[in-house]
Order: structure tokens, then sequence, then C-alpha cells
């Protein structure tokens, strides 16, 4: 819905998304403090071994992340993006609920074991529950939110470059939240309980997404329905599958396409292309079929799995990158924990050092939003300074040397404990390594949002 509504306020916009970016705040204080403290949880309180502590909260995360498409294919077919961001915001907060009471009651954790895991029966039952139940409801919420933001500003030419001001912000506003989960929630979970530090988690979640039901009178809301991505590409694979035994004409303009006054003129039409000419099969209309959805489809229909395809190698790029996050929070935080985390007279946790890189995206999104932007875009004409792939790019090449960095701390830690075993070297050694990572991330992670929000498979 665009435009003014009945009490004639304007709807979209910052305005609006002033509500997003408070449950962005809040809901990623607890989120990442936790996945930056989990795998001690797991090997102090639960009693799993080192490879099994980092193997859970990786599976967790990858669990996370795959089920955001869940979130958008809800989001997109049956419920709006607002809704949808509601029912797995509640999951969430009854994830993290029961994390809290298991961490809570003694009763509900295991004894110490010499195995792999100790958990078992009801208290395993209760432990994978609360983080199935956690990884659904955080991926759904992941999978919706970002676009429910996306969706308050216009795609046209002329708003792109309120889009990209959007992304930049939700990150930077994301990264101050963040910055306090590693660092004040951290340090109560460590210092005065973990469930105390589990329950600030919850009790701030549930007030992000209170916030944002607060803003529903200001949002643009796109109503789901049967022109959902989703339903467009599933039509498509379903029909090229029962056309598999039919020929394609040699002449590509036979393919059926809609033209004409039928034709939704808020669809743009895509242009025959000559590759995956399989998926053509698709928009072959039979002799004596209707032109119905699942029976036919057209050429732009096609058009737009096809730039589905060609993304692929874009998305692949990027799972090397998320193998080194994985590695910096789980056993960059354990390898910590043999390092001297002294500042002064305080001592650090160890799982607050990922606020290194939060603290170095914080400072520069402002930065490249208001310097490197307006110069960037004075030299390339671009409305973002550089495109969004060139962004995803740079931020690959640096997820790089983060790696190759922490390669060389690690031979240096390993080197001084060889030497000098009671001396251990400062734990400030691995800020090389989240410091880069940080950078790698803002580039990487803004791009990738821009880059596929402005390239959606048709006009909404």
């Amino acid at each position: 819905m665009d435009g003014p509504d009945a009490s004639g306020r304007r709807r979209g916009g910052f305005r609006a998304c002033t509500f997003i970016f408070v449950l962005g705040a809040l809901e990623s204080m607890g989120f990442i403090a936790n996945m930056a403290s989990l795998v001690l949880y797991f090997y102090f309180i639960m009693h799993f071994d080192i490879p099994t502590s980092a193997n859970t909260l990786t599976n967790f995360m990858g669990s996370v992340f795959l089920l955001s498409l869940a979130g958008a294919c809800i989001a997109d077919t049956f419920l709006n993006r607002f809704y949808t961001s509601l029912l797995f915001g509640v999951m969430e907060v009854m994830g993290l609920a029961l994390l809290t009471a298991q961490a809570y009651f003694k009763d509900l954790q295991p004894g110490f074991c010499h195995r792999s895991t100790c958990v078992k029966g009801g208290q395993a039952v209760m432990f994978y529950g609360s983080l199935c139940l956690y990884a659904l409801g955080s991926g759904g919420v992941k999978g919706a939110v970002p676009a429910l933001g996306g969706d308050q500003f216009d795609h046209d030419h002329r708003k792109k470059g309120a889009l990209a001001r959007y992304y930049n912000w939700n990150l930077l506003i994301s990264t101050a939240g963040s910055i306090v989960g590693v660092t004040a929630v951290v340090w109560v979970s460590m210092n005065k309980g973990w469930h105390i530090g589990f329950f600030i988690s919850t009790v701030a979640t549930l007030v992000g997404f209170a916030v944002l039901a607060l803003g529903k009178p200001l949002y643009r809301i796109q109503p789901p329905g049967n022109n959902s991505t989703f339903v467009r590409i599933a039509q498509v694979v379903v029909v090229t599958f029962r056309n598999r035994h039919l020929s394609l004409p040699k002449n590509p303009d036979k393919l059926f396409e809609i033209n004409g006054a039928s034709r939704d003129p808020s669809e743009e039409r895509l242009s025959h292309s000559d590759q995956f000419r399989l998926l053509d099969k698709a928009a072959i209309l039979r002799e004596g079929t209707e032109p119905r959805p699942w029976k036919v489809c057209t050429v732009t229909q096609v058009e737009e799995v096809k730039i589905l395809i060609r993304m692929i190698p874009i998305i692949a790029s990027t799972i090397l990158m998320n193998t080194s996050m994985a590695q910096l929070q789980t056993f960059s935080v354990q390898q910590g924990v043999t390092m001297d985390a002294h500042l002064g007279t305080k001592t650090i946790p160890t799982p607050s050092i990922p606020v290194i890189p939060l603290v170095f995206i914080s400072v520069l999104v402002p930065i490249y939003e208001f310097a490197a932007v307006p110069f960037a875009r004075k030299i390339t004409g671009h409305p973002s300074g550089i495109t969004q792939l060139q962004r995803v790019g740079v931020g690959l090449v640096l997820s790089i040397l983060s790696m190759a960095v922490a390669g060389f701390v690690e031979l240096h830690r390993k080197h001084e404990a060889r030497k000098n075993p009671p001396n251990k070297i400062s734990a400030f050694w691995l800020s090389f390594q989240y410091g880069i990572f940080g950078i790698a991330e803002m580039f990487t992670v803004v791009g990738l949002l821009e880059f596929f929000s402005t390239r959606k498979l048709h006009q909404e």
C-alpha cells in the first residue's frame, strides 16, 4: 500500500523504518551476544567437548540462515512480511525463554561425563527443542524483516540511493545493539549467570517485536498472493517437467507471452534469452489448452527463473566467507580462553572480543555513507558510489585477509606457548582478524542486501 492512509498519514520512508531499526537493535543485541558466548555455554554448562560445542553452534547458525528461506517464502506466499515477522518473532522469544529456563534450573542441566556430549533424555529434548525453536524464529525473522524495511521505499532508479541508505543505517543500528550484546550481556552471562544473560536477551527481543507491532499504521505492507516469487518459480519448474517431452519452437516468438491490455502494467516484461533453453518448455502452450497458471508460463516468468540461476554463482561466492565467520565465532572464542584477556587491571570476557569488528563497523558506516559514497558518486556517477557487486568483491577479499591473519596469530600463540608456557600472549592479538572481518562484513552484507532487493524477479 503506497501513499497516505485513511487518516492522511504518509506511509513508508525512514519514519516507518524507525520501528524496524529499534527491533534490529534489540534483536541483534540478544542474538549476537548468544552467538558469541553459546559455544562456552555448551562447553561449561552442557558439558559438550570442544569439537561438539563448535559443531553444535555452527549447525545452529547454519539452520538460522537456511530457515530464513522459510520466512521469506511464507511472507511472499501466505502471510505478508509484517505478520510473518511477528509470527516468527513469537517463536524466537519462546526459544529464548526455554533456554533461560534450562540455564536457571539445575535439574534441567546434565552432569559432567567423559563423553563428547552428556545431555540425554528430557534434558536433551528441552535443549535441542529450544535451539530448534530459536533457530526457526530467528531465521524466519531474518527472511522477512529486512524485506519489510525495503518495502518502505520506491524501487525506481531515483530512489535507489534511499534504499542503499536504509541498508547502511540498518547495519549501523543493528551493530550498535550487537556491541551492547557482546559487552554488557556477555559480561552478565559469564559473571552473574547464564540464565540472567538469556533472560535479558528474551526481554529485549520481546520489546523489539512489540515496537515493530506499534509501527503497523505507518508501514507499506505488500500483500502476498499467487504472484509471489516462490510460486512463480515453482510454476516454471512444474510446467517444464510436464512439457519435458515437447520440442521447442525454432522461433522464440512462438513461446507464450501476455501482451496488450490483458498484461499487468506493473509487471516488467523481460526479453527472451538463449541460456537454459530447457526452461523455455514452460512457455509452450499446448494446443487446445487455456493459458492458466500451472499450465503454461510466460516468457517473462521463465526469464525470471533464469535470472535466479545466474545469481547462484554470486550466492555461492559468499559460502566460504560464512565459513570464516563460523571459525571466528567458535574456535577463536575458545582460542581466546587460552590467552591473556587482561586490559589493565580488568579481565575482558573472551566472547566480548568480537566487539572489535562491531566498533569498526559503527565507525566506518557513517564515514562510508557521508564521505566515501559522495566522493565515489562524483567519479562513477553510480547512486551508491560503487556497484553492489564491487562492494561484495571488496568484502570477500578482506575476508580472505582476515583468515590469513588468523593463521599467523595462531602460529604466534603456539610458538609462545611452547617457548614460555606460563606466559600467555594477549587475547587482543585476536582483534586483528576480528577487525578485518568486520570491515569485510560491512561491505559484503550491505552489498548483497541491496543487490538482491534491487533485482527482484518481478515488480511488486
